[in-house]
């Protein structure tokens, strides 16, 4: 995959929203759509060994299950929080993109925080 999937500036967008929300508990950022994924960030105290296709082709089926959400009694899918030993993986996704962030442990309320300023650059990002 072609490693200027978003352009500079977009990059510098995703990475300035998840920094000012999430601060130094920021692990990495990874932009994907059905068809390419881009890791935007990953902190220097971590390793390149994370299986981004294989993520990808799960965060993936959120595109497909959005639908399951719709007019239910919850409101509007914001975001997906997935708990890990070490730490989580939030998953916002807009209309035909994604990005995923990995954090180390943190508060709910930074999780929202951080779904509501990465959808509005989501929108802005055309494919």
């Amino acid at each position: 995959m072609p490693d200027d999937v978003l352009t500079e500036s977009t990059r510098a967008e995703l990475v300035s929203a998840c920094r000012t929300t999430i601060g130094d508990e920021i692990r990495s950022i990874t932009y994907f759509t059905e068809d390419a994924v881009q890791q935007v960030y990953l902190r220097s105290d971590l390793d390149r060994t994370a299986d981004l296709i294989g993520f990808a082709d799960h965060e993936r089926l959120g595109f497909h299950s959005q639908s399951a959400y719709r007019d239910s009694q919850l409101g509007d899918y914001v975001a997906t929080v997935r708990m890990f030993e070490h730490g989580y993986l939030t998953r916002v996704l807009g209309e035909e993109n994604g990005v995923w962030v990995t954090t180390d442990s943190m508060s709910m309320e930074r999780f929202e925080e951080l779904a509501a300023a990465l959808e509005p650059i989501l929108r802005e990002i055309s494919v």
